[in-house]
């Protein structure tokens, strides 16, 4: 069994301390099983990548940015990875969050019914 990845471990962890308004907006929403009873982490390490949330057991990930990311090469190629390994990413705009929350919330509930199940099970 592989051990973590200590590097990793830290960033995340620093991650987690820094949420922006928008994701602790969503995480408060996403947290202890409170949408439709799918568990979500934050700040979770995907290979050479950190993702803002995932539902392992859909294998959905979601982002909530700002708009540096906006038109982001690196976001394209992470999303690319992500994708070749079976994972669907949800991108959200952090206004989007702000302003609209029910409706956030609404598309991930259809994309998580939407989900086939895991690989590994």
């Amino acid at each position: 069994m592989r051990g973590a990845d200590e590097s990793k471990t830290e960033r995340a962890r620093r991650l987690r301390s820094g949420l922006t308004d928008a994701e602790g907006t969503l995480w408060y929403r996403l947290r202890a099983s409170r949408l439709n009873g799918y568990k979500f982490v934050r700040q979770e390490p995907i290979g050479p990548h950190t993702v803002d949330f995932i539902c392992r057991e859909c294998r959905l990930v979601v982002e909530v940015d700002g708009e540096q990311h906006a038109d982001s090469q690196r976001d394209a190629v992470r999303d690319k990875w992500l994708a070749d390994r079976n994972y669907r990413v949800l991108r959200f705009w952090n206004n989007d969050v702000s302003q609209n929350l029910a409706g956030v919330l609404e598309t991930i509930a259809t994309a998580l019914a939407e989900a086939p199940p895991h690989p590994d099970r």
